[in-house]
């Protein structure tokens, strides 16, 4: 028995070592899955002790992932990207941690291209993105004793919005593409918490009071391009923008992400990131943030 069970490893080891001399002999077929991912670990500070010009001592830092899946064939293309993000900043004299960032995001994008060859850029195109964020957001301000308090304004999947359109997809290259989606439905998910106390005629992103979710109908345009401004310095823009059809079709809302990346090392950038909102469900008015800092990269 133990014979016959040695003899079979050994034609076992034979067959696999002569598929893999024949492996190697032949042409390896590319996979038509790419997959690729960062991380990053943005981080500042400052510290002030007996300043006289003044100054107040802060500690902030972001950690962020993207992750990218793409799948091309015949025609096809399909780019999923995941996008999250938390950060956390601590400021002297304040009882009070403060979040910087707060994003959890997936967007996908499927195209099969035209049939006519002279419009090899072009393609039919539908998209599904969510995103939402991780902990509760609040609104800070300071009592009439000058304490300090904190009002609860969103949490996980308080906002959460679900969008799934269908249009053209105008793809380039990865870092430059244009996404048109003239017939798009957006869905707005909250809790009922923010909702049921909510006065006449009132809304929480733009939810009517007792109700947990908004649909929408109208059109999007996403864009992406990043490009190097000069060696080692990279410019990555991301712009989302919709319409709605059913209510106000002149407000747009704008969601517009400038990060720029300058490059110490193989490890180590300076990151400067600019994001600019505009959503007139949420507050009339241009939402503006930006972060900057020394950022730590892994490629995972």
């Amino acid at each position: 028995m133990i014979k016959y069970f040695f003899n079979f490893l050994f034609i076992l080891f034979f067959t696999y070592s002569l598929s893999q001399e024949n492996l190697s002999d032949s042409t390896i077929v590319k996979s038509n899955w790419n997959s690729s991912g960062k991380f990053t670990f943005l981080g500042n500070q400052s510290s002030y002790s007996y300043w006289t010009a003044g100054g107040q001592t802060s500690l902030s830092g972001t950690i962020k992932i993207d992750y990218d899946f793409n799948f091309e064939n015949n025609g096809w293309n399909w780019d999923t990207k995941v996008i999250t993000a938390y950060g956390l900043n601590s400021i002297g004299g304040s009882k009070y941690l403060k979040k910087t960032d707060d994003r959890l995001e997936l967007n996908s994008l499927l195209g099969k291209k035209f049939t006519n060859n002279l419009i090899g850029n072009w393609s039919y195109s539908s998209f599904v993105n969510f995103k939402t964020q991780w902990t509760k957001g609040y609104r800070f301000k300071k009592n009439s004793s000058g304490e300090e308090e904190r009002t609860e304004l969103t949490r996980f999947f308080s906002p959460a919005y679900l969008q799934i359109g269908v249009g053209l997809y105008w793809r380039k290259t990865k870092d430059l593409w244009v996404n048109f989606a003239p017939a798009t439905g957006r869905l707005i998910m909250v809790n009922r918490t923010f909702t049921e106390n909510l006065s006449e005629g009132k809304q929480y992103f733009g939810v009517s009071k007792g109700s947990n979710s908004r649909f929408e109908l109208g059109a999007s345009l996403r864009s992406y391009f990043k490009f190097e401004l000069i060696e080692n310095v990279e410019v990555s823009n991301r712009i989302s923008l919709y319409s709605d059809y059913l209510e106000n079709p002149g407000n747009i809302d704008l969601d517009y992400t400038i990060n720029t990346t300058m490059k110490v090392n193989k490890y180590l950038t300076t990151n400067l990131i600019l994001q600019f909102i505009y959503d007139d469900n949420s507050i009339k008015r241009l939402q503006v943030r930006e972060v900057m800092g020394i950022g730590v990269n892994l490629k995972i």
